[in-house]
């Protein structure tokens, strides 16, 4: 058999690459030790396990070239493979209640914070309804469930360094609550000049000319940082079996006895590892993750990854029907085996960020429900749509905070008085983007139990006690105001103009 040319080159080729590799991560190793060098004594240890971390991540960016999945590959994942939750709730409730939630964990992704709403520190501190933030909905939704069933399930708060000092000051006023709370960090990573792959930071400060130069790398970061904080070993070894995991901002995400009994009671050579809530995507939810079948596995498939030649296909509502909710149920024991045995695959996402002075720079990052694929016995539980309730904007946050659903013990219903279970679409124009200037264009919260779509653009106010019904259009333009009066019945109705009430 004779080589070719292109056989030589490519030998070549896979061999300068090789060393271009290996210079970029020699680099990377020199700079990080530069910046370790100036941590303090109580950082250091902290500092290293976190860039020891970064190097994994980073000599697998090196790696990987092209897209992480063959499009031909990818299958509808098996029937039986993601169970509708009905069929989970057939089952009944546990026959012990109380034992089963002691076996469990309640863990929530807390590393955001709340700058996409106009607001400063943690995200989780945000007022959500009635002065509750979404922390103070979290302790109380745990608090009644261990009081109801003389339970003891703790709350851990994954928390960022963006976050952190702010979230512990507030713990303190839980104190006299039933309910156990604990944090660790998500590791704090350096982001990368685009083109040198060098990290941009110059010491391991957090403030002045090193205030962009970290990042918290994703919630895939949660197995490796819950393992390094020592929080699992301790979990474990009171007795602790899974965790259910989710964002904090999803109000819809509150422990499901029926989801715990289906873990709980599975036979110990068969026992499910993993259960991603997926719930079935509408025309708003096109960008989220799907579920597919891979190589014999059950795999999380998320936009990133897909070739630009069939994004089209990857948002249509007709091939993948669902989407993850980022709801999810891992068992500790597993997650352990997987952290020592450094088997716990993921694929990398690559963020490219542009920092304030205008340098390209890219964050590594990964996501926990992308860790599905190494798990045993894995499956989907196609959850009803109210599981799946995340605040991320202020039309989310004019929805959670109308008469559209009720508050109990921390939780969130839709009310009963709706005739159609689905929420309304909301969309507020750029005036409302920050909580401060949305609550102030609201006398109070219109009555929408009958609404099926609201778009508002421009200088809009709201009197009291105004009713929206049907489809509901406001739209002032450019230098107009509209000020829709006290009392106001609006049904199917466009608003646009210049409508301003003034007192006299």
């Amino acid at each position: 058999m004779s080589l070719t040319v292109a056989d030589l080159t490519r030998g070549v080729m896979t061999e300068f690459q090789e060393k271009l590799r290996q210079q970029h991560e020699e680099s990377l190793n020199r700079e990080l030790e530069t910046l370790l060098a100036t941590a303090s004594k109580s950082e250091a240890e902290i500092t290293r396990k976190d860039f020891d971390g970064f190097k994994k991540l980073f000599h697998r960016f090196l790696q990987v070239k092209g897209p992480s999945v063959d499009w031909a590959k990818i299958n509808r994942p098996p029937e039986d493979s993601i169970q509708p939750y009905e069929k989970i709730k057939a089952k009944g409730l546990p026959g012990n209640i109380t034992s089963c939630l002691n076996k469990l964990v309640v863990v929530k992704l807390n590393g955001g914070l709340g700058t996409s709403m106009g607001c400063k520190g943690p995200k989780s501190l945000i007022s959500v309804r009635n002065e509750n933030t979404f922390l103070d909905l979290t302790v109380q939704q745990i608090e009644h469930l261990n009081n109801t069933f003389n339970a003891d399930v703790p709350l851990v708060l994954m928390n960022s360094f963006n976050t952190d000092e702010d979230t512990k000051k507030i713990l303190q006023k839980y104190t006299h609550h039933r309910v156990t709370i604990h944090t660790f960090n998500q590791s704090r990573y350096p982001r990368i000049n685009k083109e040198s792959l060098l990290p941009v930071a110059k010491s391991m400060a957090t403030s002045g000319e090193n205030a962009e130069a970290w990042y918290p790398p994703g919630h895939g970061d949660i197995y490796a940082s819950f393992d390094n904080s020592g929080l699992l070993d301790k979990l474990i070894a009171e007795g602790r079996e899974y965790i259910f995991v989710s964002n904090i901002d999803n109000l819809g995400a509150t422990v499901d006895l029926f989801i715990l009994q289906h873990l709980m009671s599975q036979p110990a050579d068969k026992r499910c590892e993993f259960i991603m809530e997926v719930t079935d995507k509408t025309r708003a939810d096109v960008k989220g993750g799907t579920l597919i079948q891979y190589e014999d596995r059950l795999r999380l498939l998320e936009i990133a990854q897909v070739p630009k030649a069939h994004v089209d296909e990857f948002k249509s509502v007709t091939k993948f029907k669902i989407f993850n909710t980022n709801n999810l149920w891992i068992s500790l024991a597993a997650i352990k085996r997987l952290q020592e045995k450094n088997n716990m695959d993921m694929e990398i996402i690559v963020n490219p960020k542009t920092l304030d002075g205008g340098l390209n720079v890219i964050q590594l990052e990964t996501a926990v429900g992308a860790a599905i694929k190494s798990f045993n016995n894995a499956m989907g539980v196609n959850v009803p749509r109210s599981r799946f309730l995340p605040v991320k904007t202020s039309s989310d946050l004019l929805l959670v905070m109308s008469n559209l659903y009720s508050l109990d013990a921390g939780s969130l219903t839709m009310s009963k008085k709706r005739e159609f279970q689905t929420t309304p679409h909301v969309k507020l124009g750029s005036s409302f983007t920050k909580v401060q200037e949305f609550l102030a264009r609201f006398e109070n919260i219109p009555d929408m139990l009958e609404l099926d779509h609201l778009t508002v653009s421009g200088d809009v106010t709201f009197g009291k006690n105004v009713s929206l019904k049907g489809t509901v259009i406001i739209i002032a333009n450019h230098g107009d105001r509209i000020d829709i009066p006290a009392g106001a019945m609006l049904e199917n109705k466009i608003v646009s103009g210049n409508l301003r009430i003034l007192d006299h």
